[in-house]
């Protein structure tokens, strides 16, 4: 600490970035996280502590890690970068996080998610689902899931966090992206979620900070807050040729009702992600770390702050860039960064700001990527060690003896998957591999997890259908109808010979606005037409949870699983 005192002042001295300061700072953070990893492997010594954190994390640190495992660089440096195209019209996205994300979550879900996970004493998502189902099939599928896809969401915020170390430090994006996600990786398999959650609540701290210092020196950039919007509402007849017939009217409006663009930011930008972070594995178990509801309810305010910050900042920030660029080269601020999206903000970043800020935010950028990675890794790591290898190849023998073990190597593989994919896909994908993680989370996990939660009828075999309809209809509606994600993929190309089977406006529609009605839907239906759930498994489950105050002891959790 006294160390990076001193380097303050030669920081707020400065102009241009000094690549000895900005080394330095970086090494000082790294051996920041480093310190925070090794303390929580010491302090690690059960399942328990490495899966859960111990199940007693303070709620200020609960709710930081929440929020900061939420915002990624797929907010700051993707979701920033189509607002930057797309405009305000991405603040309906902010409003969501904060009513169905943060109060919804913590106060309806949370409080049901940690009293019932404790009384199954599950440890990971997809086990809270199985074992509330008595059903190792859906611990399973769950896990494998998560596995499958999760890989894509984690290498687009390792590749935005790698474009920015890319853009900052001059380096190969190669060896960007590798050391970063070679450093995530180390503190995540030594000390688990409890050293996840530890640096998340460094990394939070730092991240709202450096985004404050965003918003207010892009206001002093553009004119200040009147002067800003207003040159931003009359900078729409620079609307590129494209966006106009999209559906755009300007950086300060809405798209035109029913629009392609208009179905595109409604559905799979702000339904797609603003319900789908409810069904998220990596925030939802975050519920189990705390010791009682009471923490939950004192987590709601910080939460919420969090992410109005972190959220309303980015994307306030991208379309003003719009300003910013337009007054600086005569451009807006996609054609300054030659069509890229996920370049537009460490361009602006680069370009508007001191040499000074380009460190706070470099390490405000860092702190977003690691913060989601780490939680990430861990996620896919239990998928693998704890719901697939325990359960699926020992079915359930020797529970807790290799778990931390198993779960470790699982965090290496998974690390393995996730550099691939991120030394693979394109660029302008940061934003879209993100929605297309939450909306395929939530068509497959959200009405089980809710049936669950909230209804005693719902039943393993509904629980079943639900999750295996819903995940196969939103994966065949991303290969063969929505257009963005079909070509991308090029499996209708390939059987087909065309981009897409769909017509307008269901090419433009995210396959969540389908898919969870209908596994919705099929979810109760099954579970209307099979035999009732045993009912002293449901007092168990829903001990001291909603009207069930009391149940009998406690049977083995495997007991009737299959």
């Amino acid at each position: 600490m006294t160390a990076l005192m001193g380097v303050l002042p030669l920081l707020l001295a400065g102009t241009a970035v000094n690549m000895k300061v900005l080394t330095l700072v970086t090494v000082l953070y790294v051996l920041a996280i480093g310190y925070l990893g090794f303390r929580s492997y010491k302090t690690t010594k059960t399942s328990t502590d490495y899966l859960l954190a111990g199940r007693n994390i303070h709620p200020y640190v609960m709710a930081i890690s929440y929020g900061a495992t939420f915002i990624s660089t797929s907010a700051i440096i993707g979701f920033g970068g189509v607002a930057a195209n797309l405009g305000l019209g991405l603040l309906w996205l902010t409003f969501l996080n904060i009513f169905v994300g943060i109060f919804i979550a913590f106060v309806l879900f949370g409080k049901r998610t940690r009293r019932m996970g404790h009384n199954l004493d599950a440890h990971t998502f997809a086990e809270f689902l199985g074992r509330r189902f008595q059903s190792r099939f859906i611990q399973m599928f769950a896990g494998a899931v998560i596995f499958i896809l999760m890989p894509l969401y984690a290498a687009a915020v390792l590749r935005g966090g790698a474009e920015f170390i890319k853009a900052t430090f001059a380096v190969d994006l190669g060896v960007a992206t590798f050391v970063f996600a070679l450093i995530v990786a180390a503190y995540v398999v030594a000390g688990g979620l409890r050293g996840v959650m530890f640096t998340d609540a460094l990394q939070g701290s730092i991240m709202f900070v450096g985004m404050l210092l965003l918003l207010v020196m892009t206001y002093a950039k553009v004119g200040g807050f009147t002067g800003g919007h207003e040159a931003l509402t009359a900078l729409a007849p620079q609307m590129p040729e494209d966006l106009q017939k999209g559906g755009m009217i300007g950086w300060t409006a809405m798209p035109k009702l029913a629009s392609p663009i208009w179905y595109s930011l409604v559905t799979t930008i702000i339904l797609g992600v603003g319900i789908g972070v409810i069904a998220q594995p990596q925030l939802a178990v975050r519920f189990m770390t705390v010791k009682s509801g009471r923490e939950l309810n004192r987590a709601v305010l910080v939460g919420g702050i969090f992410i109005l910050a972190m959220t309303g900042i980015a994307f306030i920030v991208g379309a003003l860039s719009n300003v910013y660029f337009w007054n600086l080269e005569g451009k807006i601020a996609i054609d300054a960064a030659a069509g890229n999206v996920d370049q537009v903000i460490p361009l602006y970043i680069n370009s508007a700001m001191p040499g000074w800020f380009v460190v706070i935010f470099m390490l405000t950028l860092l702190s977003a990527a690691m913060s989601t990675m780490s939680s990430q890794f861990h996620t896919m790591g239990t998928a693998i060690g704890r719901d697939l290898f325990e359960e699926g190849i020992r079915k359930g023998r020797d529970k807790g003896v290799q778990s931390i073990l198993v779960t470790r190597i699982g965090i290496i593989v998974a690390f393995a998957v996730t550099l691939a994919l991120a030394l693979w896909m394109p660029g302008s994908i940061v934003a879209a591999a993100t929605a297309v993680f939450f909306g395929v989370a939530a068509v497959a996990f959200l009405p089980a997890y809710i049936g669950g939660l909230f209804c005693r009828r719902i039943t393993r075999a509904g629980a079943i259908a639900g999750m295996t309809s819903g995940f196969a209809l939103a994966i065949l509606w991303l290969a063969f109808i929505h257009a963005k994600n079909a070509g991308f993929l090029g499996i209708c190309q390939l059987l087909f010979k065309k981009a897409t089977l769909g017509t307008l406006p269901w090419t433009v529609i995210d396959p969540l606005v389908v898919a969870l009605p209908i596994s919705t839907l099929v979810t109760i239906v099954v579970s209307l037409m099979t035999k009732a759930p045993d009912a002293a498994h449901l007092d168990r489950c829903m001990a001291g949870v909603g009207r069930c105050k009391s149940a009998p002891a406690p049977l083995p959790v495997e007991a009737g699983a299959r």
